[in-house]
This record gives C-alpha cells, structure tokens and sequence, in this order.
C-alpha cells in the first residue's frame, strides 16, 4: 500500500476509536475503509484485522471508563466469556449467513433502535430504579450471547446494540451503559480474533498500526463521553445508527 492509503487506515483507525468508545459503530467507519483502500481483502481478512484493531482500543477504552464508574465485574466478566464463545461462534458462521437477508434484518433493527430513543427522550439520561440481581444478570448474559454472536458475523453497531439494551432494560444512563458495553464487546472481539486468527486471516502489520490509533481515539472517545454526559452520548448515538442504517443500505442496495 502506498503512503496515502496507510494515512486514509490510521485516520479512520483513530475515528473509528473515537466513535466505538462513545456509541459503538467503530466498525462503520473502519471496514469501508478497508475495503476501499486494499479491495483484494476478502470480508474474513477484513472483519479479522478490524478485530484486531479493535480490541486494543476497546481494552483501553474499558481501562478509561472503570476508572470513573462502578462497574459489576461479578456479572459483567462472565459474561463477556459468553460474548467471546459467541462471537467466535459467529465468525465461524460468517460463510454461512446470508447477507441478502442478514443486513435488510440489522437495517429494521437500527431503525427501530432509532425510532425508540427518539421516543423516550429520557431514556439514559437519567438512573431508573436500580434492577433486581436476577433481571441485571438475565439481560446481561442474554445480551453477551445474541449480541456477541452478531458481533463475530458482522460486527458494525456491537457497542451500540449493547447500549440500547442496557438503558431500556436496567436503566442505566447512557455513559454507564456504555462503560458496560466495552467490557462486553472486548470480550467478542477477542473471541472472534482468536477464530479469524486460527484460520489465517489476520493482516498482523496492518492491524497492530491501526492499532495504535484506535487506542489514541477510544481514550479521546472515552474521556469525551465522560466530561460531557448522557445527553452527548444520546445525539451522538442517534447520528452513528443513522449513518449506519445509510451505509448497510448503500452496500445491500447501491
């Protein structure tokens, strides 16, 4: 790859950081660019060295945000163990899925994700009643699982998924819900990397440079949505599932 192409990858990286550790959706601005700069990838190679990328800057991300919010380590570790069988058991799917039916399936879900914050324009920005340990632990593992899984199939929107489900189901605020989220979708990523790793589809040079990057941009990221709260986090989510409903639809449709 020339020059021009590594900077296109390492500015994406670091957007890509940013947006994944306020909202989720890293993976929207990531995986187009790699596609547009080495077009030879095929979509294992891609998602591979995304994850790659990725879970640096999810981990710092995580790192960021414990230090400033209380999280349930007790329930959220195990968990993103069940993230990462999931997601690995997503990526191994990845041959298997459709994408004629699987994408036109998370492009309804997106726009119902958007069509109910809009809604509820409380919703995460203020603590509801604190949920009973049964109902946190259900909603949490249950959503390692599905999420976790679609996480290792496709990935774009992981972070964001899991955020709307833990404000609308335990009423986190939106900040909390994404500190949580991170632990969770370090664990899918993980586990997907180590799939795509163990079938060779990992470009290790170009992943550990975009690295760097996401690290750079997940702990801006992270840092942002704490200095500026639930309500940042709400208008940026509504415009990152926005783009992605736009994105998903030129790639099945355009």
């Amino acid at each position: 790859m020339s020059a021009a192409d590594w900077a296109v990858l390492l500015v994406a990286a670091t957007a890509a950081g940013w947006v994944d550790a306020v909202v989720g959706g890293g993976g929207l601005i990531l995986l187009p660019a790699l596609f547009l700069v080495a077009p030879q990838l095929t979509p294992q190679a891609a998602l591979a060295t995304n994850k790659l990328s990725a879970i640096f800057g999810t981990g710092a991300a995580v790192i960021t945000f414990a230090r400033r919010i209380p999280l349930q380590w007790k329930v959220l570790a195990p968990a993103a163990l069940v993230a990462a069988v999931c997601a690995a058991a997503g990526a191994a799917a990845v041959s298997l899925i459709d994408p004629d039916v699987f994408i036109p399936l998370v492009m309804v879900v997106l726009v119902s994700v958007a069509v109910f914050v809009t809604a509820r324009p409380t919703l995460g920005t203020a603590p509801a009643h604190k949920p009973s340990v049964t109902r946190m632990v259900a909603v949490i593992v249950g959503a390692a699982a599905v999420i976790g899984f679609y996480d290792g199939i496709l990935g774009p929107g992981t972070g964001t998924f899991f955020i709307i489900v833990f404000a609308a189901m335990l009423g986190s605020e939106f900040v909390t819900s994404a500190a949580m989220a991170k632990v969770l979708n370090f664990g899918s990523n993980l586990g997907a990397l180590v799939l795509f790793a163990l079938g060779g589809h990992v470009w290790w040079t170009l992943g550990l440079a975009m690295a760097v990057c996401n690290v750079a941009g997940s702990v801006l990221g992270s840092r942002t949505a704490l200095r500026r709260g639930a309500g940042f986090v709400r208008v940026v989510l509504l415009v990152v599932v926005t783009a992605m409903v736009i994105r998903l639809g030129i790639q099945q449709f355009g």
